[in-house]
């Protein structure tokens, strides 16, 4: 007797160019409700319930499916986004096709590969005889890529409410699971300064541009490559014309840092920072946008379950940390969160972005076995 393989790649893969060749640039909110759309669809008939909630302030719409058992419990919180960074379009210069074990297309790894996953896993535990012991979220993000501004209270409030949190950003560096992402920082810095005539009145003026530089060097020294703090002077305006000492000068700063005590130790300094030019004001606002992901005693035990499980289904799951942030920088500070839990493969965010096949029924399995074991 045959048994149909309910983790074939080629099924998972069909549903996962369906999500992939409906473009969902973040500030296309259109698009996003598109796909939305069809992910509520495929809900249709399983024992859950799919809320939506509107989206505002030009971000798309969030869905959270809810499974029919364990809700009245802390259960699993799975966290996916359906935006991607590529422009309306990209998908005629990077389209859905299939070389050897990858595949291509506009967000397939980060993260609709795994997105698709998380819900084809659900699928299935759906059809199991007896329920798992946890009730299982799924919730859908609209925004994630311009760092969640409309979806971060959703994700805050859901992710106390569970007891785990599965996230399913893509793998690392030939398919490492995540448990420690830096905190996020964001400032703009605005200077402002005396104009005067650069031929004729030099002295009268005082150049915000030139403080602009002292701001700059100040800032580039609190890197700290040792401790893993980065401090990136991004974009810098000032200025008006080559005649003029700059009356004004502008900058905005990206500031990563891996744990909450050198969280507050850069954010006061980037704060506090002084204009060292008489007659110049330096004012900058900002915060700490994520917070660090710091690998806890309970994200390390569901990290060592997570380990089990895949040693089971024949892979080894090795763990690490990165810089980038997600979604799941908000619930793990409170919350026992697993990171990185989507397909494996590279380029996010460039044109030559892709998954491997070769991933998506380990790690298919691997999200099942989570949803039916973590209790």
């Amino acid at each position: 007797m045959t048994t149909t393989n309910p983790f074939d790649d080629r099924t998972i893969l069909e549903g996962i160019r369906r999500w992939v060749e409906i473009e969902t640039p973040t500030d296309v909110p259109a698009q996003v409700n598109a796909l939305a759309d069809l992910v509520a669809e495929g809900y249709l008939g399983l024992p859950a319930t799919v809320e939506r909630i509107a989206g505002h302030s030009g971000c798309g719409d969030h869905l959270v499916a809810r499974s029919a058992w364990g809700q009245d419990a802390p259960g699993i919180l799975v966290l996916s986004h359906l935006d991607t960074v590529h422009p309306l379009g990209f998908i005629e210069r990077l389209p859905f096709r299939i070389d050897g074990d990858s595949v291509f297309g506009p967000g397939i790894y980060d993260m609709k590969g795994g997105a698709y996953l998380a819900y084809h896993a659900f699928r299935q535990v759906c059809t199991d005889a007896a329920s798992p012991p946890l009730g299982i979220t799924q919730l859908y993000v609209s925004d994630e890529e311009i760092g969640s501004p409309t979806s971060r209270a959703l994700i805050e409030s859901e992710g106390r409410k569970a007891k785990y949190v599965l996230v399913t950003e893509p793998a690392r560096d030939g398919g490492k699971i995540v448990t420690g992402r830096k905190g996020v920082g964001r400032f703009e810095v605005f200077i402002k300064g005396v104009p005067s005539h650069a031929g004729t009145r030099p002295e009268d003026g005082r150049s915000a541009i030139h403080e602009l530089g002292n701001v700059i060097q100040t800032l580039a020294a609190m890197n700290d490559s040792s401790r893993g703090i980065s401090v990136n002077v991004g974009v810098i305006r000032g200025g008006t014309r080559p005649n003029v000492i700059a009356e004004e000068a502008y900058a905005e700063v990206d500031l990563r840092v891996p744990t909450m005590s050198d969280s507050e130790e850069l954010t006061a300094k980037i704060l506090g920072l002084k204009s060292r030019t008489e007659g110049v004001t330096v004012k900058v606002v900002g915060e700490l946008n994520r917070p660090p992901y710091e690998k806890s005693n309970a994200g390390a035990a569901l990290y060592e379950h997570a380990r089990t499980i895949a040693a089971e289904i024949g892979f080894d799951l090795v763990d690490t940390s990165t810089g980038g942030g997600s979604d799941g920088n908000f619930t793990a500070p409170h919350t026992a969160t697993l990171d990185g839990l989507g397909v494996d493969g590279q380029g996010a965010h460039t044109h030559y972005e892709q998954m491997y096949i070769s991933s998506i029924e380990p790690r298919a399995r691997l999200l099942y076995r989570l949803y039916q074991t973590l209790r």
